[in-house]
């Protein structure tokens, strides 16, 4: 793990905030790469002052918004029937496929920001906010929300522990019980808040 850790650094290094873009951009697209070994790294860079913490979050950021973008088209274009058929040829599995349109489906817009922080939905929430032909500066704003929140945590620890696997896994960890807990509290204000706009509106 730790020749792995060196070679992102400097497979990082070399490629630059560009190389992080195109990084992020494939772990929110059709070829899902990890996110946690992409970020860390990069602001472990920053922290020895090779790049800067800030260029790191916006230029991932911005990574996860361009790829979440070419999923919500795709599956915009294309439908489900082909994403259900075909999906299975580049990773994506038909349960995968009905977890993030039920995640969507039972959260609404907002779950194209909690879908973000979560494991396993990640890259995928985008495809249901394609299938439901959501407002695309909406569906922007809160994968954009979404997603910097994330790549900051992951910048963070990167920043805070350094190339360190094991340590950057351990804190990932924990951080992951604050995010679920974050992402339930937003979701009853969202629904809260929501309905009572509704009934307001009669």
């Amino acid at each position: 793990m730790k020749a792995i850790a060196v070679m992102l650094v400097n497979a990082i290094g070399y490629g630059g905030y560009t190389g992080v873009f195109l990084l992020m951009l494939l772990e929110s697209s059709f070829f899902p790469f990890p996110s946690e070994i992409v970020v860390p790294p990069a602001a472990y860079l920053a922290a020895k002052g090779k790049m800067d913490l800030l260029m790191v979050i916006g230029c991932a950021t911005a990574g996860s918004l361009a790829g979440a973008f070419l999923n919500y088209y795709l599956s915009l274009k294309l439908g489900y029937p082909f994403l259900q058929k075909y999906g299975k040829y580049v990773g994506l599995s038909e349960k995968t496929l009905k977890r993030a349109c039920d995640f969507f489906d039972k959260h609404g817009a907002i779950s194209t920001f909690i879908g973000r922080l979560l494991p396993g939905i990640r890259q995928y929430i985008s495809l249901p906010a394609g299938l439901a032909r959501m407002d695309p500066l909406l569906f922007a704003i809160f994968t954009a929300l979404g997603a910097g929140i994330w790549v900051s945590v992951l910048a963070f620890i990167g920043y805070s522990v350094g190339n360190n696997p094991e340590l950057v896994s351990r804190m990932l960890h924990k951080s992951y019980i604050y995010i679920v807990a974050f992402s339930a509290i937003t979701v009853a204000l969202y629904v809260y808040f929501y309905r009572r706009t509704k009934q307001n509106d009669r």
